[in-house]
């Protein structure tokens, strides 16, 4: 007699933990028995539970007054300069935490590449922000957009522009694709402008978003309250937001046009800008066939493309458009170069070139994509829907399960404008090659992406670069002209760059990100302003002219302007010089010494006939070198150096027996936070025995913090 053997009992499964969420300044998830079913996020190689996700329970109406008002205060009392300095420590800090994120970030199916685009991409963006931000605006909390307007005739009343910050909130909706990039993008912009950011990324690779946040407000860097992060579902946040918010939303086209449908949005003034689908086109140039720099340039570009992320990038290459005797040839040569250098596998198993997609999900989705793009006239001219051979973490070679792995997909179309063709988007190791007949059919056909982030145009022919980047510029928010001369430099098709816009038109979303200082200022709100030169001056910080000047004192060396450290100068504290007469004998001695013998200085019968001058007259740059004279304290002192002039204009000539002075005023004060000098800029107005404007234009200085009495 036999026994049966028991039934082996298998061990309960353990529960993943939930991603916490950082709001109200403290981290927090719900309660276990209030979550009825979190969802569940899983490693994208292996298919192991890594977390799941909730947000029941949470008082997103609490998290928004938060922002407002402890986010508000903390980031209102940081100047431009401050908070841009922050940033930069905030990327130092994050530099030296890159691995612990890298580690993460395998799990998402991300290469040690993509993990580098996505990481030190969004490090990078912080660095940018923090340098830009102290170099490209003043160390205050207004920024002067333009020119002044004068509205009076006596110049008592007049009007410009500032920029000052919005006063609620931003929500950054990202999307799954760069958990890290995503966010910083986003983030550096807003916290420049002095506005809180509430976070909420993608659930499937959130936990390493989660992981980011937690180093930054582990940092100590970050004021309170100005950023929160909601780790979950938040469909009713918009609900809590009115005009002083607004949101910037990453994702599909569905989900934007959902949340741009709120009636928060269409009557209650939420600002909203959104990046969705995009169909981005590369171009390849007539010029551009087999042998030519050009033609490897673009296929290692189209390759790369599909690749890098798996294919998940929103300014992924879905459409190739070359000549049409050559798409067999690009077609090949684009599954030539896969074959060689393309390895699909866990990301972190050695050799591997192309992770997984994020989720199972994500890869019947695009597979999905792909079924119907056959449907619709399509044909799979290399790779595959099946399940590829992928090398595991371990070294072996197999095809798995539970991996979201998928093999990069190259389709040819006989009909060049199918609907579908151009209205698919397969999130994933996709692009179609296009034949094209002439260059006005290209710029047809990249068209039909009905609005573009970002194309290539690939050509080494200046003509066929300036037909087809004018042709599409106006459905992309970014084109690449690629050649041979900038094939080894250029940052690449999908890659933004803080400095550029990104964003497009259409059917991208219509909105508009990065940009530089740009994406700061979509952060405030630009505003008239109206009054008299001294209120202008006192709104703004900045001197306007006809407001109150402070005059030096001739007879008292002390009061000169460049005699006071930062310290001690103020708006308004002005120089005015004596009465310098120009001779002929000095025009002459300037023409001489510099090489200037325009005739208009040298000749007394043609200058006499132009009829911008009543004879020989001086050199613009001898009055200004002349005024440098007369307004200079050349003791040493806290002036430390001239670095330069803006705005220089001439407007009425000087000729010899004329004389002229100088008005010097502190136009504009910026210390520096981190030195111990600053910027002063000075309006200089240069002026005849007539009182006749001669010349404007700012001086630039760097002027000591202290000096010594």
């Amino acid at each position: 007699m036999t026994t049966a053997a028991p039934n082996p009992v298998k061990p309960a499964p353990v529960k993943a933990k939930i991603v916490p969420s950082y709001i109200l300044d403290t981290w927090w998830t719900p309660e276990e028995s209030a979550v009825p079913q979190a969802a569940e996020v899983r490693d994208a190689s292996t298919g192991e539970p890594l977390a799941s996700v909730s947000t029941e329970g949470m008082d997103l109406g609490a998290v928004v007054r938060h922002g407002r008002t402890v986010g508000q205060a903390g980031l209102g009392g940081l100047t431009i300069h401050e908070r841009a300095l922050k940033l930069k420590e905030l990327a130092q800090f994050l530099n030296g935490h890159r691995d612990e994120i890298y580690e993460l970030s395998y799990k998402t199916g991300a290469t040690k590449l993509d993990s580098m685009v996505d990481v030190d991409g969004g490090i990078g963006v912080l660095f940018t922000f923090g340098s830009k931000g102290r170099r490209e605006l003043p160390n205050s909390n207004v920024i002067v957009d333009g020119p002044t307007e004068v509205l009076s005739r006596d110049g008592s009343f007049m009007g410009e522009h500032l920029y000052s910050r919005i006063p609620g909130v931003a929500v950054q909706i990202n999307a799954f694709n760069f958990p890290v990039w995503g966010m910083l993008e986003k983030f550096a912009p807003a916290f420049v402008a002095g506005v809180p950011t509430i976070v909420k990324p993608a659930t499937p690779t959130g936990y390493v978003t989660e992981a980011v946040v937690r180093l930054m407000i582990e940092s100590g860097i970050l004021p309170a309250g100005s950023l929160q992060l909601i780790s979950g579902s938040a469909r009713t946040l918009l609900d809590e937001l009115d005009y002083r918010d607004m949101v910037s939303f990453t994702g599909s086209a569905t989900t934007a046009n959902l949340l741009k449908s709120h009636p928060n949005v269409v009557h209650g003034g939420v600002r909203f800008t959104s990046e969705t689908d995009s169909l981005n086109a590369a171009i390849l140039g007539p010029d551009g066939v087999p042998g030519t720099p050009e033609f490897d340039a673009f296929v290692r570009s189209v390759v790369t493309e599909m690749t890098v992320k798996a294919g998940q990038k929103c300014t992924a290459i879905r459409r190739t458009i070359v000549p049409a005797a050559i798409v067999d040839d690009v077609v090949a040569a684009i599954g030539a170069r896969v074959a060689q250098k393309v390895v699909i596998g866990d990301p972190r198993a050695e050799g591997v070139t192309m992770g997984a997609l994020a989720s199972m999900d994500q890869l019947g989705d695009v597979r999905g994509a792909v079924e119907s793009l056959v449907a619709a006239g399509g044909r799979i001219a290399w790779g595959s829907l099946d399940a590829p051979e992928i090398l595991t973490a371990g070294g072996a070679k197999t095809v798995v399960a539970d991996g979201a792995f998928m093999s990069p997909v190259v389709l040819t179309w006989d009909d060049v404008h199918a609907v579908a063709l151009h209205g698919t988007e397969a999130f994933g190791p996709v692009s179609s090659v296009v034949g094209y007949s002439s260059l006005d059919e290209a710029i047809e056909l990249a068209a039909l992406g009905a609005g573009s982030l970002v194309a290539t145009v690939c050509t080494n022919d200046p003509a066929a670069a300036q037909a087809l980047t004018l042709g599409i510029a106006s459905h992309h928010g970014r084109v690449l002209v690629l050649n041979r001369e900038d094939a080894r430099t250029s940052t690449g098709h999908g890659s933004p760059v803080p400095h550029l816009v990104h964003g497009g038109p259409g059917r991208a979303g219509g909105g508009e990100e990065l940009g530089g200082i740009r994406s700061v200022k979509h952060h405030m709100q630009r505003t008239a302003i109206q009054g008299s030169p001294n209120m202008l001056t006192a709104v703004t910080g900045v001197w306007h002219t006809g407001a109150d000047r402070h005059l030096a004192d001739p007879a008292d060396p002390s009061t000169h302007p460049f005699r006071k450290p930062l310290a001690e100068l103020r708006i308004g504290d002005t120089v005015r010089s004596e009465l310098r007469q120009i001779t002929l004998e000095d025009i002459s001695a300037f023409a001489h010494e510099t090489g200037d013998t325009f005739y208009a200085h040298t000749n007394e019968e043609a200058a006499a006939a132009n009829p911008f001058f009543p004879g020989i007259v001086a050199h613009g740059y001898l009055l200004v070198s002349w005024a440098a004279g007369l307004f200079v304290s050349p003791e040493p002192g806290p002036v430390l150096a001239n670095y330069g002039l803006e705005n220089l204009r001439f407007v009425t000539p000087v000729p010899a027996g004329d004389s002229i002075r100088v008005t010097l005023t502190a136009k504009q004060i910026t210390p520096r936070v981190t030195d111990e000098y600053g910027e002063v800029r000075w309006d200089a107005l240069i002026e005849n025995q007539n009182d006749e404007i001669v010349a404007t234009y700012d001086v630039l200085t760097l002027v000591a913090k202290e000096w010594p009495a």
